[in-house]
């Protein structure tokens, strides 16, 4: 491999990562930008190539040629839960954390105690049986027009990162946060992007060692059941399409 060819890769870094020069600099720790690197003009640092394995998951040998593994992972992380609740009868508990206690869950979410000072109830149904679940409230408009603040969901348990669905919500326990999402996985990268359904909100780019739990909405708890006569459903659109194009039809002939 040419000699030259480590300093492309490490542009090639930055720039899918869509950073400039000085924000690269700054994210692995060097002074001022990365230019000299990516000329060739300065050797990539010890340093350097440790930030990049830690933050970026960067395979080091594929950065000096020596691999075509791009990137290096863990073992296969575990975001199960780290405490269950349980009933007098030995059944396991839905325990439901509100908005307020949610900013608490990640510092406790190995606690004992902690949980079985919320409150819990079971649900007799068989949907509910074989898992575990746990109930989150909704805070904020993220993920509006599914759901809205205020009203509760009921997630399923996720064991590992490996067969996420796209097309389905999760609630993500982070170090720091209880968030509602739709999880998108960033190729081998080692990285997941948390993305909202209200487009007002970019999405989040969260490294997967982060995730502390994670458990997939499988339902929800509303009370605002009021009828809204301004909305106009599905349903009714496409019969009226229907009439419209029979009324073409008609005035064609």
């Amino acid at each position: 491999m040419p000699a030259d060819e480590e300093f492309k890769r490490f542009k090639q870094v930055r720039e899918e990562l869509n950073l400039t020069q000085a924000a690269f600099a700054e994210e692995l720790g060097i002074s001022a930008t990365t230019a000299d690197i990516e000329r060739g003009r300065t050797r990539i640092p010890g340093q350097v190539v440790k930030e990049l394995l830690k933050k970026y998951h960067i395979n080091p040998l594929w950065l000096f040629g020596e691999s075509t593994q791009k990137f290096l992972h863990s073992d296969k992380l575990s975001v199960s839960p780290k405490v269950v609740t349980v009933d007098s009868a030995g059944n396991e508990n839905i325990v439901l954390v509100n908005a307020k206690a949610a900013a608490g869950y990640p510092s406790n979410i190995g606690d004992a105690q902690w949980f079985e000072s919320l409150p819990a109830f079971g649900i007799p149904l068989p949907e509910y049986r074989n898992a575990s679940f746990r109930g989150f409230q909704v805070d904020g408009d993220s993920m509006s027009p599914v759901l809205q603040s205020g009203e509760w969901i009921v997630g399923k348990a996720v064991d590992d990162l490996e067969n996420l669905s796209s097309k389905r919500m999760y609630v993500v326990v982070t170090n720091d946060s209880v968030l509602v999402k739709k999880v998108q996985k960033e190729g081998q990268s080692g990285f997941v992007n948390l993305v909202s359904l209200n487009p007002d909100y970019a999405p989040i780019r969260v490294d997967q060692n982060e995730i502390r739990e994670m458990w997939q909405v499988s339902s929800k708890l509303t009370f605002n059941l009021e009828a809204d006569t301004q909305q106009v459903s599905l349903q009714s659109l496409h019969n009226d399409v229907k009439e419209l194009k029979e009324e073409m039809k008609k005035l064609a002939k």
